[in-house]
């Protein structure tokens, strides 16, 4: 005969925990396939990110490019520096070395003047404090002192000077590194985005970057407007011999550029030397406002992080960003103009 028991009956709390963690899971899965769609940006949201990605890229690209001018600069000055010291040590020498004969002299004549032993055995600034021991001296003793003690002195100044400089070196070298990553990083991080495009969008935006491209070349007239001067006119014009180079962040030329790369090289070919960033550019003239124009001004745009050169008719000649090239392009696709620098 079968045996009939009574099922068991299960753990009331246990059920409880296992129903509320089944529900938990079908709502988190409901939840992920709601929003897997939305998560995924369209053509247009990525466009924008990358465009105030590539925005702080030039921010980050001039302070870089003002790290490796100051870096540059400190190392041309402690190259000099460091000839004078070494200029200013062997006359320092020399002099010491006429001290000695002059003691020289005087032993074989008598004995060593007092006043020169003291000196060839402490420091003449002491030396020369004492006015007691002065008194004991010869003119020509005197100035031979002074010169020993004048020499030292600047020395000195110019060591202390070197190590000063020396140090802002090794902090500048470690801005620049910081201020490169800061770049890659940027530039990365837009890339990434760009990846998630499907190929017909990337198709899409490399459309619209090409009839960006072209835009000006071939439908906007520059018009006959006059340059702001003799050296405004030939910047342009070097400007324009260099349309569909690439972009490269830190690019001066000739091969690549980035923006004020681009001006400052095109300015350099009509004989004028301005800086290198754009907010260094930005004080190279005087400022205007967008009426006042002509070709050849320094057109500053995004909050300092662009710069290209006016080139008539509410158009630019610039280097843009990443992935473009030097082209025209209308004022109003580039971004929030600032204003104008007359070079």
């Amino acid at each position: 005969m079968a045996s009939h028991r009574r099922p068991k009956q299960p753990n009331r709390a246990r059920v409880t925990v296992l129903t509320t963690a089944a529900a938990a899971a079908v709502a988190l899965s409901s939840q992920a396939a709601n929003a897997a769609p939305s998560e995924k940006p369209s053509k247009d949201e990525v466009k924008s990110k990358v465009d105030a990605l590539y925005e702080e890229a030039g921010l980050a690209t001039d302070k870089y490019n003002g790290a490796k001018e100051k870096q540059k600069k400190l190392e041309k000055e402690i190259d000099t520096l460091q000839d004078q010291v070494a200029r200013g040590q062997g006359e320092l020498n020399d002099l010491r070395e006429g001290l000695g004969l002059m003691a020289s002299s005087q032993y074989r004549t008598g004995g060593i003047d007092p006043s020169v032993q003291l000196f060839l055995s402490a420091d003449p600034d002491d030396y020369l404090d004492k006015a007691s021991t002065m008194d004991q001296l010869s003119a020509q003793q005197i100035e031979a002192l002074k010169k020993v003690q004048d020499k030292q002195r600047v020395l000195a100044q110019q060591r202390e000077e070197a190590a000063g400089k020396l140090k802002d070196l090794a902090d500048t070298r470690e801005s620049l590194g910081e201020k490169k990553k800061e770049v890659q990083d940027k530039l990365a991080e837009a890339q990434k985005l760009l990846n998630t495009l499907t190929a017909q969008e990337k198709a899409a935006l490399a459309d619209e970057e090409q009839r960006a491209s072209r835009s000006a070349g071939e439908r906007v007239e520059l018009g006959n407007e006059a340059p702001s001067s003799e050296r405004g006119a030939a910047a342009l014009a070097a400007a324009d011999t260099q349309v569909g180079k690439p972009y490269v962040s830190g690019g001066s030329g000739p091969n690549s550029y980035d923006c004020s790369g681009l001006t400052q090289w095109s300015y350099a070919q009509a004989g004028v030397s301005i800086t290198r960033t754009t907010y260094t550019q930005q004080n190279d003239g005087p400022k205007i406002g967008r009426s006042q124009l002509k070709p050849g001004d320094l057109v500053f745009f995004n909050n300092l992080a662009h710069v290209g050169l006016y080139a008539g008719n509410n158009t630019v000649l610039h280097s843009p960003k990443p992935g473009a090239v030097v082209r025209y392009e209308s004022m109003n696709t580039i971004g929030s103009f600032q204003f104008g620098v007359r070079i």
